[in-house]
């Protein structure tokens, strides 16, 4: 059976279909060559090789070669390099990549159009998920470390906030406050994995005594910039629905999360929090008599 002739429209879906295989299979390839893991070595270059062949398939209905994207190449290496393999390549699956081409509209004119759609939506994701990376291992004690760090130490700057009314005294507080919890929270998580009979226990309390320690540094700083208390507070707020924004979209993307969910229910609980510890602050102060 004849195939229809390709309209120009259609044509130009191919070409962008063409170019971003080309694409995906330098960026793959580009990371092979960057890891040392065996196991991830090897998808990658499987992956790439599926993408290359992907693209010579373009070519066959195009006849003409099409080179990558140089930006792109470097911008999903370096986020892959930066944020860990997982989060670069399903970002640039499911994102910037993935959505440009439309493969319904080729349907009726390339016949290989569905399978590769297929193939790009099933198989590489499966290859994907086959990628072996630590800190996604540990993304249990990372949330550990950072929504208790957002909870605790944003209800207790609140509460010293109004209770102190001292931008320096406060981030003393703050600071010392959040040390020594982080501490705690590394050994109590150490206690917990060992109890549950977890191979690196050690490793858990390292990641969410590091996750906890980042999470303090971060929200104390505007009471070392800042001189007023209340600025320094709404400063504070605003760096933690940052990293609660910016941490669940990593979560969201890496293990195919609800984002929504989970920011709004991580941003209500840790904002209610500090709303009431800065009005237990308030009460403290009045029924103490202090003034500083």
């Amino acid at each position: 059976m004849k195939e229809k002739p390709i309209p120009e429209e259609v044509r130009r879906e191919i070409l962008k279909a063409q170019k971003n295989e080309i694409t995906e299979h330098h960026i793959y390839g580009k990371l092979a060559q960057s890891v040392q893991e065996k196991k991830n070595k090897e998808v990658l270059k499987k992956i790439s090789g599926d993408e290359l062949k992907h693209y010579e398939i373009w070519k066959g209905y195009t006849k003409e070669e099409v080179k990558p994207s140089k930006w792109k190449i470097l911008k999903f290496f370096w986020i892959a390099k930066i944020f860990g393999l997982t989060f670069g390549l399903k970002l640039m699956e499911n994102g910037e990549l993935g959505a440009q081409v439309n493969y319904g509209a080729m349907s009726d004119y390339v016949k290989d159009a569905k399978k590769i759609a297929k193939e790009e939506d099933i198989h590489e994701k499966a290859l994907i998920d086959m990628i072996e990376e630590e800190k996604l291992d540990y993304v249990g004690s990372i949330v550990l470390g950072l929504n208790d760090a957002l909870v605790e130490l944003t209800g207790a700057l609140a509460g010293l906030t109004f209770a102190l009314q001292n931008t320096r005294l406060i981030a003393l507080a703050g600071l010392i406050t959040g040390i020594a919890a982080s501490f705690s929270m590394a050994a109590s998580e150490y206690l917990s994995q060992k109890a549950e009979g977890s191979e690196s226990p050690l490793k858990s309390s390292v990641y969410t005594g590091i996750a906890y320690i980042i999470t303090v540094v971060l929200l104390i700083l505007p009471y070392l910039i800042f001189n007023h208390f209340m600025i320094c507070l709404a400063g504070t707020l605003s760096i933690a629905i940052l990293i609660i924004f910016f941490f669940n979209y990593y979560i969201s993307v890496a293990k195919d999360l609800n984002f929504k969910e989970r920011f709004f229910e991580m941003a209500f609980i840790s904002l209610g929090v500090s709303a009431i510890t800065f009005l237990i602050g308030v009460l403290i102060r009045q029924f103490l008599g202090i003034e500083i």
